[in-house]
């Protein structure tokens, strides 16, 4: 009996669920209770849709991971937070490299023409001529040899007049459209673009401008495009300086400063300065400026007129160099640019077409690691009127930044020359970025960067860097 009890217990098999009736749901297949299936009652046009549409394969239902697509667009909520999904500044894609061009907007507050020879640009409070009222039926010239053969070209209108003395969001976006005529690189999307105000949001005197991609150097390369008369026009409308550099770690990363003396770290000519002293004959002072103005210009070969000019300062006592340090009137924000880059570990040299004890000595008080200039032959306390040796011109300026950065072990790309004459063009195209400080006009023209303001601390908004982290540098 007990046996017969048994059996029917032992053979009865285990309920299971077949894989044809389990669901992706260990709830759903394991729950006691189950809500009853609401009928939807209600026949909408969604419905009959459905059914004129049943032979249509129905797309394959993916989940939502998060991020946006054709059939999960993205869901805008006023949050109060704003951020794009777009990559322009991000690293680039496997396999490619970062082509994005650096564009700094730096706007001249200056009220006279900068420089002895004047910027590349009109300043701000200087009126072109071409707005000024002309007497009827005027002629630049009665010979009819020099006659221009086209009429001159009309001056842009200052529009900083109208929109505000300051890097304004309608400047941007002339500059932006500007950009987007350039012809981009074959296989590239369209113009991305972000920016930085480096100095201030409100009214911004420094807006760095990121560009993806750079215009195809195909039709234009960097140095054409710098020069190109967009670019002018664009920099006489809105009294800026735009400043146009590859992105690159150099960049960001300078290990070499070089600076010209006279007129760059120091606002005088040291030899005119020396010419004021001599008052027989008096109009030597006025003779020896004349021939300094031309050379920095490029009119004259600098190493002769630099030993003309000195010839005419024989007879002068030595101790001159001695009593001209308190004369010398150091270049705003000098100081606090050399204090800047000496914490940032960067080396600096000057390189001076004048005088050695006064380059040695002020390079001595601002802290510069090189300093390089001319020897002069003293001769019983006085100026004999010779030169010792090599004239510090445009190729000794060169050979010696070449000189300096090998003895410190530091490449080219990463060195950075500032100046604001003729002679020191081969200096400027040898570093890895050329900076024309308020120079002449060929200069202006010639060098990879312009910088035509007040303060020589701008030069670090070329490498990146905000006013905040300027001042903390300079602490």
């Amino acid at each position: 009996m007990a046996d017969n009890a048994t059996s029917p217990r032992q053979d009865a098999a285990r309920p299971q669920l077949s894989s044809s009736m389990r669901s992706s749901s260990y709830l759903n297949d394991h729950q006691q209770y189950r809500p009853p299936r609401q009928v939807d009652t209600h026949y909408g046009i969604d419905t009959v849709v459905e059914d004129m549409s049943t032979s249509a394969s129905p797309k394959p239902t993916l989940p939502f991971r998060g991020i946006p697509s054709e059939d999960n667009p993205p869901t805008v909520v006023d949050s109060g937070v704003t951020h794009s999904y777009s990559h322009p500044n991000c690293a680039p894609p496997s396999g490619t490299n970062t082509d994005r061009l650096i564009a700094t907007l730096i706007y001249k507050q200056r009220s006279s023409t900068a420089g002895a020879g004047g910027s590349r640009s009109s300043l701000k409070g200087v009126k072109s001529e071409s707005n000024e009222s002309l007497p009827a039926n005027m002629a630049p010239t009665t010979d009819m040899d020099a006659f221009p053969l086209e009429p001159p070209t009309q001056e842009s209108e200052k529009l900083d007049y109208i929109y505000g003395s300051y890097i304004s969001p309608l400047c941007i976006t002339s500059f932006l459209h500007l950009m987007s005529d350039f012809p981009m690189p074959d296989d590239s999307d369209e113009l991305h673009s972000s920016h930085r105000c480096l100095d201030n949001q409100e009214t911004p005197r420094v807006v760095e401008l990121t560009l993806s991609p750079a215009p195809s150097p195909k039709y234009l390369s960097l140095k054409d495009l710098r020069k190109h008369e967009m670019i002018y026009r664009f920099e006489q409308e809105w009294n800026v300086d735009v400043n146009l550099q590859r992105e690159s770690v150099w960049r960001r990363h300078p290990r070499l400063v070089v600076f010209d003396m006279d007129s760059t770290l120091i606002t005088q000519e040291v030899i005119d300065l020396l010419a004021a002293t001599v008052k027989d004959p008096p109009d030597l002072a006025e003779k020896v400026a004349d021939i300094t103005h031309r050379a920095m210009s490029g009119e004259l070969e600098f190493d002769a007129s630099f030993r003309e000019r000195v010839a005419l300062l024989t007879g002068l006592p030595a101790t001159i160099f001695e009593d001209l340090r308190s004369v010398l009137n150091v270049t705003p924000g000098v100081p606090k640019l050399i204090k800047a880059l000496k914490r940032l570990g960067v080396k600096t040299a000057v390189l001076s077409g004048g005088f050695l004890p006064l380059t040695s000595w002020l390079a001595k008080e601002l802290g510069i690691d090189h300093a390089h200039a001319n020897e002069v032959v003293i001769v019983d306390g006085k100026l004999t009127g010779e030169v010792q040796g090599t004239v510090v011109g445009k190729e000794r300026k060169r050979d010696l930044l070449v000189q300096i950065a090998e003895q410190e072990g530091i490449d080219l790309s990463q060195v950075v020359a500032v100046g604001d004459g003729a002679n020191d063009l081969f200096m400027l195209d040898k570093a890895g970025l050329g900076v024309a400080w308020n120079a002449k006009p060929r200069v202006q023209m010639e060098a990879d960067a312009r910088l035509n303001g007040e303060s020589l601390a701008d030069l670090l908004y070329l490498f990146g860097l905000t006013a905040e982290e300027v001042e903390q540098l300079a602490q």
